[in-house]
């Protein structure tokens, strides 16, 4: 049945309350933020929940959460569902000894999951019984039983010099595998016997590990996938020969390294990856056909329930193709069931899922434009579509929008955006009847994050607005409530009481785009607009594909910063970003630098339509392609942008990656006409502002040399412009406290300085 509008009015009405008594709370003196506050401990925003998941039999919730001295350092929790207790399982610094090694390959699998800000525990995996928890910490396994005495609960599996990664439990339980220097080993639990699955690893030939490009561009994180019997394990070859070595050097405070990378740019030739299914003992391979053009991607790997074939999801290398395919566990033979074809590209998903009580499996496609979910039988035929209309299913991140399916009740679980692009909720639809329409589960207005689980009874809720931080709830299939994990309530001790009253409420509506589409934008105004003075305006961009700034969420309090030093704050999510459509997002393919910069001048004009913004201090900042952006802003519309500062900026997509690049761009032999359009190179010629580039000196994805060649580029050009480069430090340093607030800083005192805030 609908979701009552009552209940969605009761929940507004809690958070408007709350939000209310906590303003007129007496608060002993009122506070601005400051950058040191904002990266301390205890996190500002309060307690909250990381990784939550729901054990196998419902009974536990485990969770990460930050250390009270540290909050970015990690340990394992638990909520036990029955005792309605909360504990700590692992003391990450105690079972660590009190220093922690992070393995070079640890390192760049946290680097490409965007988690190398963390330390302690970042990851962990419950057995398929519940009565086991697998935890990786300091290059070393451990096993967590949850039915022993405290003091005996933690067992170490590996304690090997070499580290192990991707750590897994095998689907019965039986089994752990790992990655060990390149090649791939399973532990039997009972026996404590090892195996080495493959042994040809080494150098440039690696078994079971992700490549480069599948980690930073496919989200596709591991190389291998157990069969549900435990009997066998399809495995990844990744030869990385063809990719042509470069060297870079990482600079840091004490030495300059040279590190050989064989990085796949745009255009030049991938790692060859081939996949077989391997016994355990290693003596038997089977290898995939994977057809006959071994330039492809292998996105994705799962096996039928029956344990006899593997689901491969095969894509073209331009990208406007992606094949689903049968293979036989036992041959290698394969046929295809199904293919979806673009003329821009077809995106990846997580959604292929199959259902264990028929033979069939639910899919996701864009065929119509946007992103919805398909019924078919296991031999590729289609049954029905499940969801339809102008929204998206999408889930967090690089995480599935099925939550879980419940095949008794014949329902499917999903995210999507239905209600509004500035939501998420949660969904069910029916999985035997043509039309139905979803029902909605989760409540209020705002965002909402969720960990179902695999029964469908329960889900973990966690829910934020753009003026309430995170909370985290337990609740049933239906959304009620049946315990608050973290009530994380806006009161007087909460960690961010002392800055209550100088919050400033994010104001959110749309503007049109020039051909007609909507985009939305996201204004913070600092305290005074309306006392006829003009205030100067900073632009957080990003304005990437498969990327979203405007929520109805908690969001940067950096941007709350900016306000409380007398700026406006303003975000636009610009054709090309990402869960709007294929139209809306196709908008940038083979033109990047070109319509989404067209937008952000749509954001400027009605930024300068304002009667408290002095139209000749706008600015603007963005990190990644927020920092292309940045740069390819200010030198395209420099009457409208006063200055920018451009964070770890691609300058020339000819040097970026071949799978993100050529999606949206073909290679540089394709379309050699774009490549110069979106050239930031070409443009620097219009640089009139004042221009700030950061950029961390050991960066393995937008490499240094974007930068450098932007340098040289300038100063060919006799253009003055202000630099901060950070030794050691690679693309995610504006999530590490201290380099992150050494950034932050620089950002905020260089627009100080080139746009003068009101007072100063």
């Amino acid at each position: 049945m609908p979701e009552p509008l009552a209940r969605h009015i009761r929940l507004g009405v809690v958070a408007m309350l709350t939000w209310a008594a906590i303003l007129s709370a007496p608060v002993a003196s009122a506070k601005q933020l400051t950058l040191e506050r904002l990266f301390a401990a205890p996190d500002i925003s309060g307690p909250t929940l990381r990784s939550p998941r729901i054990s196998p039999d419902g009974k536990l919730v485990a969770y990460l959460r930050g250390s009270d001295d540290d909050k970015d350092r990690y340990d394992l929790w638990a909520y036990d569902t029955v005792a309605q207790q909360h504990r700590r399982l692992i003391d990450s610094r105690a079972l660590a000894g009190g220093s922690e090694t992070v393995s070079v390959e640890e390192a760049a699998r946290r680097e490409r999951q965007r988690t190398a800000a963390l330390s302690g525990i970042v990851d962990y995996q419950f057995a398929p019984d519940s009565r086991t928890i697998l935890v990786p910490l300091n290059g070393d396994l451990y096993l967590y039983d949850l039915r022993a005495p405290e003091s005996k609960a933690v067992r170490q599996l590996t304690t090997t010099a070499a580290a192990e990664t991707d750590a897994k439990f095998s689907p019965r339980g039986r089994y752990v595998s790992y990655i060990r220097e390149q090649n791939l080993y399973v532990t039997e639990l009972r026996s404590g016997v090892e195996t080495a699955v493959t042994r040809g690893g080494g150098e440039l030939v690696s078994f079971g590990m992700a490549e480069f490009i599948a980690q930073e561009e496919m989200d596709r994180d591991t190389g291998y996938w157990w069969s549900p019997d435990d009997k066998r394990i399809a495995v990844a070859r990744v030869d990385e020969t063809p990719v042509a070595e470069l060297e870079r050097f990482e600079i840091y405070a004490e030495n300059v390294r040279v590190i050989k990378q064989r990085y796949p740019a745009t255009g030049a030739a991938n790692a060859l990856v081939t996949l077989g299914v391997y016994t355990l003992d290693g003596n038997e391979v089977v290898p995939i056909d994977l057809g006959p053009n071994q330039d492809i991607y292998l996105a994705r790997v799962d096996w039928f329930p029956s344990a006899d074939a593997l689901a491969v999801q095969r894509q073209s290398r331009n990208q406007q193709t992606l094949d689903l395919l049968r293979a036989d566990a036992a041959t290698g033979a394969t046929q295809t069931l199904l293919t979806e074809r673009s003329a821009t590209w077809v995106p990846l998903h997580h959604e292929l899922t199959f259902l264990k009580r028929s033979p069939r499996f639910i899919w996701s496609s864009v065929r119509d434009g946007y992103k919805h979910l398909y019924l078919y039988h296991n031999d590729g035929t289609l049954i029905r579509q499940l969801t339809t209309g102008d929204w998206m299913v999408v889930g967090d991140s690089n995480e599935r929008a099925i939550s879980a399916l419940d095949e008794r009740a014949g329902r499917v679980y999903f995210m999507a955006n239905k209600a509004t692009p500035l939501e998420r909720h949660l969904y069910w639809t029916e999985l035997e009847k043509a039309g139905a329409e979803p029902v909605r589960i989760t409540a209020g207005s705002g965002w909402h994050s969720v960990k179902m689980a695999e029964t469908a009874d329960l889900f973990v809720d966690t829910f934020s607005t753009a003026n309430t931080p995170p909370q985290v709830s337990l609740r049933d299939q239906t959304g009620a409530l049946l315990t608050t994990l973290v009530a994380n309530e806006l009161n007087a001790n909460h960690p961010y009481a002392p800055y209550f009253d100088e919050h400033a409420r994010p104001e959110f509506g749309s503007l049109r785009a020039e051909d007609g589409q909507t985009i939305y934008y996201k204004l913070i105004k600092p305290r005074g607009t309306s006392s006829g003075k003009r205030f100067p305006v900073i632009v957080d961009v990003y304005g990437g594909p498969a990327a979203q700034r405007v929520q109805r969420a908690w969001g940067s309090l950096f941007q709350q910063y900016l306000a409380q030093q007398g700026f406006v704050v303003f975000a636009l999510d610009n054709r090309g970003s990402g869960f709007r459509g294929t139209e809306f997002e196709s908008a940038l393919f083979h033109r990047m630098g070109t319509v989404e910069v067209r937008d952000q001048m749509k954001g400027v004009e009605f930024l300068r339509s304002l009667p408290y913004v002095d139209p000749q201090r706008i600015g603007i900042w963005g990190w990644s392609y927020g920092g292309y952006m940045a740069l390819m802003c200010l030198m395209q519309a420099p009457e409208h942008f006063a200055a920018a500062a451009a964070g770890a900026p691609v300058t020339d997509w000819r040097l970026y990656d071949t799978h993100y690049t050529e999606r949206y761009m073909g290679t540089p032999v394709d379309d050699a006409a774009a490549y110069e359009k979106s050239d930031v190179l070409n443009h620097a010629d219009q640089l009139r502002g004042s221009l700030l580039v950061l950029h961390g000196m050991a960066d393995d994805n937008v490499l240094f040399t974007h930068s450098t060649a932007l340098m040289k580029r300038l100063q060919d050009l006799q253009k003055p412009f202000d630099l901060m480069t950070y030794p050691g430090s690679k693309h995610g340093l504006i999530r590490q406290s201290g380099t992150g607030q050494h950034a932050y800083s620089q950002i905020e005192r260089f627009f100080k300085r080139t746009l003068a805030p009101v007072g100063d």
